[in-house]
């Protein structure tokens, strides 16, 4: 069981990254303009972030395994189309469907695995496993995407989800039980108020890239995203039966959690977007080369998230995530030093493996911490909270790095005359400024770090807790 939930939330997250290493391919076969390319991985993972909550939701009121399956169905179908499509608009829309998709898997799966396993020793291990898969998919994305990119084409990195998609899909009824949370009315016009409002600020950060922060196109959006997000928290105030009970956030560690993994997943996000680019426009990898330079980060982050997962039952996991975060900071650090000459040996590479090995020390303790105090029938809504905060997290961080880094870089770019030499060191110039807004991001979320409890292992459930558990989920 354990291993089919981390199949469904491993394609999830891999989609996160797996474009990533495509983009100059995506970018020169559908005529995508660089400020624009950005939407590849913000319209999947505003979408993701901004309907999580909405998912869990209907995951405990239809069936966590029934909305799974649907969830897996409409992700494949979408990635079929996408693969196909021969426009960026419907690139973008396919991608924004996946997203919807992923919506309905995520919670699905991670409030199946919490309510199976009782919180303690149990649980922390099976969320261990969870948190080390997330960051092994991110690290793994970019590895596929570079072998599918430079082999069969840039569309078969979204063809490969189809037929795992089918087969997960017919398998759920024998591998899973059924399973439902507390039945509550839907809120939609919350969730299209919440969406609406992402949306909206990804999309005016992107306008930003090109008018300028204080354009009239720009600053009206600027405007009405946080209006939007303003009507989303008094709807759900007067509600009986809001889309996100506020409530929940009285739990401290949940609380607090879901802040740091927004500022860590943007850095995250933002370091594999512009190293693949910073690999293939600087330093001139083609995507095979780019794809395999992050191997050795993938193995770093599952030897680290393995250590992690039986450190956080031991010890207290707040200082395995303060070295984690601290590591990541480290290797964006490094990132944004490189020069555009830069060795793999003595510059790509210890900066991969510092940022992977903090990878792996750092999701590991933020699922925990996010779970911990949580009562059963509020893990849907839980598990919704810390995918929602993980994907915005993602897509967020990359629209204001992009904001950034990229901002007039066309006329940056124009100025150089065509000169190789001067457009490389203008690329380099622009992608160490994303860097260093990504260092900044994990900083934020190493402060807010400070703030957790000094988390602990709960002692585990005696066997018959553990039988009453196992029963309730199977019911």
């Amino acid at each position: 069981m354990l291993a089919f939930l981390c199949v469904a939330q491993f394609m999830v997250f891999l989609d996160v990254s797996i474009v990533n290493v495509a983009l100059p391919s995506i970018q020169h076969g559908l005529k995508v303009s660089q400020s624009d390319l950005p939407y590849v991985v913000t319209a999947y993972g505003t979408i993701l972030g901004g309907c999580l909550v909405l998912g869990s939701r209907l995951a405990d009121t239809f069936g966590r395994r029934r909305l799974l399956q649907i969830g897996l169905g409409l992700f494949g179908l979408a990635s079929l189309v996408g693969g196909c499509s021969q426009e960026a608009v419907l690139l973008f829309v396919c991608r924004g469907v996946q997203g919807f998709g992923a919506a309905m898997i995520a919670p699905a799966a991670l409030s199946t695995l919490t309510v199976t396993f009782a919180e303690g020793e149990a649980r922390n291990k099976a969320l261990g496993v969870w948190g080390g898969l997330a960051g092994i998919a991110s690290v793994a994305g970019v590895v596929f995407g570079g072998l599918l990119t430079q082999g069969p084409g840039w569309r078969w990195i979204f063809f490969i989800n189809v037929p795992i998609a089918v087969v997960a899909v017919l398998l759920a009824p024998r591998i899973l039980p059924e399973s439902q949370g507390e039945r509550r009315p839907f809120d939609i016009p919350g969730a299209v108020l919440v969406t609406g409002s992402l949306m909206l600020l990804i999309y005016a950060l992107d306008e930003a890239i090109s008018y300028g922060w204080g354009s009239a196109r720009v600053l009206p959006e600027l405007i009405a995203a946080p209006v939007l997000f303003i009507a989303f928290i008094v709807v759900e105030r007067r509600k009986r039966d809001p889309l996100v009970p506020f409530s929940i956030f009285r739990v401290n560690t949940l609380r607090t959690a879901n802040m740091a993994t927004v500022f860590f997943l943007g850095g995250v996000v933002s370091l594999f977007f512009f190293a693949s680019l910073f690999m293939q426009q600087v330093l001139g990898y083609d995507p095979i080369k780019t794809g395999m330079a992050y191997v050795p980060q993938a193995l770093m982050a599952g030897v680290a998230a393995g250590i992690a997962s039986q450190l956080v039952t031991k010890t207290a996991a707040k200082p395995v995530l303060m070295v984690g975060l601290l590591l990541c900071a480290a290797g964006l650090f490094l990132m944004s030093r490189l020069h555009s000459d830069a060795s793999y040996a003595s510059g790509v590479l210890p900066a991969y493996l510092i940022f992977g090995a903090g990878m792996g020390f750092s999701f590991v303790p933020l699922q925990i911490a996010a779970q911990i105090g949580v009562e059963d029938r509020q893990a849907g809504l839980a598990a919704g909270l810390i995918n929602t905060s993980q994907e915005l997290g993602g897509a967020l961080g990359l629209a204001v790095a992009a904001t950034i880094a990229l901002h007039r870089l066309p006329q940056k770019v124009a100025a150089d005359r065509g000169d190789p030499a001067r457009v490389q060191h203008t690329l380099t110039h622009v992608y160490h400024h994303a860097f260093t807004v990504g260092y900044c991001l994990i900083l934020a979320a190493l402060v807010l770090s400070l703030m957790l409890p000094m988390l602990k292992a709960a002692p585990q459930p005696q066997q018959e807790n553990s039988d009453e558990t196992e029963g309730a989920t199977v019911g």
